[in-house]
């Protein structure tokens, strides 16, 4: 039986936009630096390769031993977002992996915006989420900025990024290679910084910082767009979102650079089998020892329990967190993790 044509142009479609997806745009060029030769980007870790090889990753999948995780999980916290906060205050509300609503007065902040069922080339297969969203897509305030920390689909959600184009039209700050790709899909205003870039907008400061990570959303294309961090500072209250990354000493250099850091969102979970995910990103031991690094008041971990993504168990790193900490003498209160949905509120 012949297939009706709206079908077929329906599927062609998909198809088109899931190749300009996987593609990930033209990458950047530009002169050569300390992490960039002009082709592709590198990380300041000389011993860190800025992602697998093709052979490890072949050997991981032969050997994977993945922990089974739970197919759906309840959220367990409501959110309550601010009717208005004072000059210096902070509220941070979880919505899921490495996405947060963080809201400062008179502006809103939504991290590495990610609501997709899957975080994958297709919405068909690949790492599926255990959370709903703690905050509905529909619920949110205006968002004013959304900061793209890397082009990975587990923080570059394409979809998602469309929808709030549509919504709110956002500055989207993002790192070197990425807007002509993101032009590309429909948004607006879109920035691109280079590591220890700052830009001023509307009063705050925002200031792209190293990460040691690597980029590319297919084998083709890897390390053509820059990966890293952000620091916000709102009425003198700078926050980290520290997107995904490995341990090294640039948590000491954001330190020396931006100053302490009052909150600090940083990656607890995706790293096991640790022989292949050794420098990236960081296990809850790292994540404690970069909290020390950054001096912050308050680490909140993240990038863990919403979306399965290597070996370890879904609810693991809460538990390695408690050891580190301990191993460490970092006090509960000083480095914890948020329930899907619960809003912190941080007073001036």
């Amino acid at each position: 039986m012949q297939m009706p044509f709206t079908k077929v142009a329906r599927l062609a479609t998909g198809a088109c936009a899931t190749h300009r997806s996987v593609a990930g745009g033209p990458g950047h060029r530009g002169p050569a630096t300390d992490h960039f030769d002009g082709t592709v980007f590198r990380n300041q870790n000389p011993r860190s390769t800025a992602g697998r090889s093709f052979r490890g990753f072949l050997r991981r999948q032969r050997t994977s031993r993945a922990t089974p995780g739970p197919k759906r999980v309840g959220n367990r916290a409501t959110p309550n977002l601010p009717a208005a906060l004072e000059t210096g205050e902070i509220a941070i509300t979880f919505i899921n992996h490495v996405t947060y609503l963080v809201q400062f007065r008179g502006l809103n902040v939504l991290t590495d915006p990610v609501y997709a069922e899957r975080v994958s080339p297709v919405q068909w297969s690949g790492p599926r989420r255990a959370w709903e969203p703690g905050l509905a897509f529909d619920a949110r305030p205006r968002v004013d900025t959304a900061p793209v920390s890397h082009n990975q689909y587990d923080h570059l959600d394409l979809d998602t990024l469309q929808r709030l184009e549509a919504a709110h039209r956002p500055l989207f700050l993002t790192a070197l290679g990425h807007r002509a790709f993101l032009e590309q899909h429909g948004l607006a205003r879109v920035w691109e910084l280079d590591w220890w870039e700052s830009i001023e907008h509307a009063g705050h400061r925002y200031t792209y910082t190293p990460a040691q990570h690597w980029s590319g959303r297919a084998l083709p294309g890897r390390n053509r767009t820059l990966w890293g961090a952000f620091v916000v500072e709102a009425a003198g209250r700078p926050v980290c979102f520290a997107g995904d990354t490995g341990y090294w000493n640039h948590f000491a250099q954001i330190r020396e650079r931006c100053g302490r850091v009052d909150v600090a969102m940083r990656p607890i979970g995706a790293y096991e089998p640790r022989w292949f995910m050794l420098d990236m990103p960081m296990n809850p031991d790292d994540a404690v020892r970069a909290h020390l690094d950054l001096e912050t008041v308050l680490s909140i971990g993240t990038h863990d329990g919403c979306f399965q993504l290597t070996d370890e168990g879904i609810d693991e790193p809460l538990r390695e967190l408690e050891v580190a900490r301990q191993r460490h003498g970092v006090a509960p209160h000083d480095f914890r993790a948020l329930e899907t949905g619960a809003t912190l509120r941080l007073g001036a």
